[in-house]
């Protein structure tokens, strides 16, 4: 018994309610996500990894020649980017790149050298990339200047902070241009000065950059980078453009592996050998059972020991003291037949094997570490920087082999392949301290004694406890 026109309200109206009921629901599955992801700092999909080739059979000294030939000119070409480009004045030209791009197309550098332009835009561009690196370590080596810095007042900071995160704030002060930015930004920015002295902040930025800004400058040229067009993968091999044209030098290879994308071949003339490193993205692996919070030690004999005394890597001393003894002996040789030496070859060959060994074992135990203790969270400490002066001289050498960068690199990459979280706690005094009730306590024949609470365990599980605990408290860093 509705009317017509009453029906067709109606339905307009349930229409709209569903409509707005759905967005509404929409809104709040996305806020849930966005809530969601960042509580349990969700990590991405996928990650990069690098993948290595090798070519099977020795290469020719001629094709090995004319690898050496591209590696210098990029080495070259670099070297020009870095000289003209490298400046203070420059740095408006390498955010994002193109000018750097065009004015070296016009440079005439490319026909002068011979060099195909998949090798000397690629060699461009990673000239530019070192450029871009070096001004974000001098601003983040003057951003902590600045936070140390208890001379200037918080508004100081503030405008100094501001200067460096502001590219083309940062970049008018460093060439002494008026500063011309956006209303919005332009607004914030007169707020800020009025509030210090300028002259004098830009004074202490301008010195401060000068004090760590160099030219950067290369004088090795024993690889360079490839596009996709600059080679192919068939026979067994990889065929790779030389610099004359519809020539293609080929490289059988140990394995049948293909990809499709900008790989780097390193070079090995005295070896007659090269290394070809591929980026790939490889898919992020979850774990339900993963589940287990573990603090680990890490040391240059035994090379994790996790805080319930499980020992990963125990055969890692006499792999670095094989290889620290052997550097050493081959270091004296060398010394002492320096002008009538030979064999380097055979040197860096065996360098290598030795290299090789560890590496291999390091890696195996540390996929048997994530086997066996399934972590959802590993928590490590920084690291000091390593000291070589001491008593023993064959102490400071296997101290100064000491592969610890290698396995925090290993590590971090294996953590993020089994989205397991890797933190660093706070190190100050952490192996001296009891785990047990927090006294300080002393180190006797590889043990830790508590003379407070008579606590006696092996130092390096004292340590791995002490740093789970500090995780836990939340000592960590950032």
């Amino acid at each position: 018994g509705i009317r017509k026109s009453d029906r067709n309200v109606l339905t307009f109206c349930l229409t709209l309610f569903a409509f707005i009921t759905r967005i509404s629901c929409q809104k709040v599955y996305l806020l849930e996500s966005s809530y969601s992801k960042r509580e349990l700092k969700m990590p991405p999909d996928k990650i990069c990894k690098t993948v290595h080739q090798y070519n099977k059979e020795p290469i020719s000294t001629d094709d090995m020649k004319k690898l050496k030939e591209i590696a210098e000119n990029c080495k070259s070409v670099k070297n020009y980017v870095y000289s003209r480009f490298g400046g203070i004045k420059s740095l408006t030209k390498i955010y994002p790149g193109y000018t750097v791009q065009n004015e070296m197309t016009n440079s005439g550098l490319r026909s002068e050298l011979g060099l195909p332009s998949v090798y000397f835009y690629l060699a461009i561009f990673d000239a530019v990339a070192d450029i871009k690196c070096q001004w974000t370590q001098i601003k983040n080596k003057i951003l902590n200047l600045i936070n140390k810095n208890d001379k200037f007042s918080e508004e100081e900071k503030h405008y100094l902070r501001f200067l460096i995160k502001v590219n083309n704030v940062f970049v008018a002060v460093l060439n002494q241009y008026e500063v011309k930015l956006p209303k919005e930004i332009q607004k914030t920015y007169d707020q800020l000065a009025i509030q210090v002295n300028i002259k004098k902040l830009h004074r202490y930025l301008c010195r401060q950059v000068r004090k760590y800004h160099i030219k950067l400058h290369t004088d090795i040229g024993d690889g360079f980078s490839l596009s996709e067009k600059a080679y192919r993968y068939e026979d067994h091999g990889i065929y790779i453009a030389a610099k004359e044209k519809r020539k293609r030098i080929f490289i059988p290879l140990t394995d049948n592996n293909r990809y499709k994308r900008q790989i780097y071949i390193k070079l090995y003339p005295e070896c007659q050998s090269i290394e070809i490193k591929v980026p790939i993205d490889i898919v992020v692996k979850y774990h339900d059972d993963y589940t287990n919070y573990v603090g680990v030690a890490m040391g240059i004999y035994t090379m994790l020991t996790t805080h319930k005394g499980n020992c990963y890597g125990e055969e890692l001393g006499k792999y670095q003291i094989e290889y620290a003894n052997w550097i050493r002996i081959q270091t004296k040789s060398y010394n002492k037949n320096r002008n009538s030496n030979s064999g380097r070859k055979k040197y860096n060959n065996k360098k290598r094997q030795l290299t090789e060994q560890m590496h291999s074992y390091i890696n195996h135990e540390l996929n048997r570490f994530f086997q066996d203790e399934k972590p959802r969270i590993v928590y490590i400490v920084k690291l000091p920087k390593s000291k070589v002066n001491g008593f023993n001289r064959r102490i400071n050498n296997s101290i100064a082999m000491w592969q610890r960068g290698y396995i925090r690199e290993r590590l971090e990459q294996k953590c993020k392949e089994q989205s397991v979280e890797l933190i660093q706690v706070l190190g100050k005094d952490i192996s001296n301290d009891c785990s047990c009730c927090g006294s300080i306590g002393k180190h006797k024949m590889g043990k830790f004694i508590c003379e407070v609470c008579g606590f006696n365990i092996e130092e390096k599980i004292n340590t791995a406890r002490n740093i789970l605990k500090r995780g836990l408290e939340g000592k960590i860093l950032n």
